[in-house]
């Protein structure tokens, strides 16, 4: 696949994260892909990368992560992503009050034989915390 098939292949994939479509989010994922929520902390496959999306976005029905950015090089898409949500159910420990969550989101994806096989995520944990309990 050449850039321009990677980047799209991104942009359905968070079209069905965002859908909350996990059938079709897994149909993007590579047999042998590897998700790290950060650095040193890989989920293998994609039940364990849609356990953790489900995990995290199932307190936040309705929310919206729009792609803002995407940037693409070889077999690499780059993208930068806004969540928007407000929280419904209790998540983490922390009670849901109806709380505005924001906070921006940075990806790095790798693609494989045209799915993702690895995926890595960067965000400011303690940013989504605060936001949270204030």
């Amino acid at each position: 696949m050449g850039i321009a098939e990677n980047k799209e292949l991104v942009r359905e994939f968070y079209d069905a994260v965002e859908r909350e479509d996990y059938d079709e989010v897994a149909t993007y994922c590579h047999e042998d892909m590897i998700f790290y929520t950060q650095v040193d902390t890989p989920l293998p496959g994609a039940a364990g990368f849609i356990e953790s999306e489900k995990r995290n976005f199932d307190a936040f029905k309705g929310f919206k992560m729009p792609i803002h950015n995407l940037i693409a090089e070889g077999d690499q898409v780059a993208a930068y992503l806004i969540f928007d949500g407000n929280l419904g159910s209790e998540w983490h420990g922390i009670a849901a009050k109806g709380q505005k969550l924001r906070f921006s989101l940075f990806m790095m994806l790798r693609i494989a034989d045209g799915k993702i096989i690895e995926k890595r995520a960067h965000f400011d944990v303690n940013d989504i915390i605060n936001q949270l309990t204030s």
